[in-house]
């Protein structure tokens, strides 16, 4: 599912995200910690100036640059976490349909009785749900 932007970002907020993807380019670039870190003190005092800036026209098109260095030094390969969209992860878990519970062996099915026997039950409602509300299937429309 894409991410949904709830309201409109505060200048703040855009330079705390822009402030975020930087850290996580330079993580690409730096394998080592003590050079990340380093470069991530670097940063941090570039961000400041940004964030103290008194003039908010000057603070916006310092952000502008900023963005626009950091389009300029994009790592040509950015890491991921796994699970995020675009990690190796991603949307990896399948869930199986419920209609997978009726081709279950008797002796699969046997270990769980009370599960089973609810659920027959259930679908018994539901089909006569659908009846009541759709009617009953016409014979003649059957594919044999």
């Amino acid at each position: 599912m894409a991410h949904v932007p709830i309201g409109i970002p505060t200048h703040v907020q855009k330079i705390c995200s822009l402030y975020k993807k930087t850290l996580r380019n330079l993580e690409a670039f730096y394998d080592r910690r003590h050079v990340y870190r380093y470069q991530a003190v670097l940063l941090r005092q570039k961000f400041d100036k940004i964030i103290n800036e008194k003039d908010n026209r000057k603070s916006v098109e310092m952000l502008k640059q900023a963005e626009h260095e950091l389009f300029l030094t994009q790592h040509p390969i950015p890491r991921k976490f796994p699970r995020s969209p675009g990690g190796v992860a991603y949307q990896r878990v399948v869930t199986p349909p419920d209609w997978v519970l009726d081709y279950w062996h008797p002796l699969e099915k046997a270990q769980y009785p009370e599960y089973f026997k609810r659920r027959e039950e259930r679908k018994k409602e539901f089909i006569a749900m659908w009846e009541k509300e759709f009617g009953k299937p016409d014979p003649k429309d059957t594919h044999h």
